[in-house]
């Protein structure tokens, strides 16, 4: 399977003094990444909370951090799903230099819950198809 990938630049707002991405901001790029990777699967996130009430959560986050990103450094940030279940999913993600580097990796657990309140759902049969796709 191919790993969906986003591009994303490095910012001075993304970097520390010494010039390297502060490790919190690779779970931002991870997320955009998320959104992105849904987006292009059809699901419009907005429309899944307005309609039916529900919406993905992280639930947890294992991270390695390999080797730090620099100030215009250009990132591929990857999805790629490893597990589905009924009320949630694992994936796989990975921040990498142009040439090919591992920045970080990150292993993702996001639920579906009811935004109500926070409760899990299961994820719409309509919805599990294409996020295991």
């Amino acid at each position: 399977m191919n790993p969906f990938q986003f591009q994303v630049r490095v910012y001075y707002e993304d970097v520390d003094l010494g010039g390297v991405v502060y490790y919190a901001n690779y779970l931002r790029y991870f997320e955009r990444a998320r959104s992105e990777w849904l987006r292009s699967l059809g699901v419009n996130q907005e429309q899944l909370a307005a309609v039916e009430g529900i919406g993905f959560v992280v639930v947890r986050a294992e991270i390695d951090y390999k080797l730090g990103a620099r100030l215009d450094d250009q990132l591929a940030i990857s999805v790629v799903p490893v597990e589905m279940k009924r009320a949630y999913f694992w994936l796989e993600q990975e921040a990498r230099h142009a040439d090919g580097r591992i920045c970080a990796a990150a292993r993702i657990k996001a639920a579906c819950v009811r935004h109500s309140d926070m409760r899990p759902q299961p994820i719409p049969e309509q919805l599990i198809a294409r996020l295991a796709a």
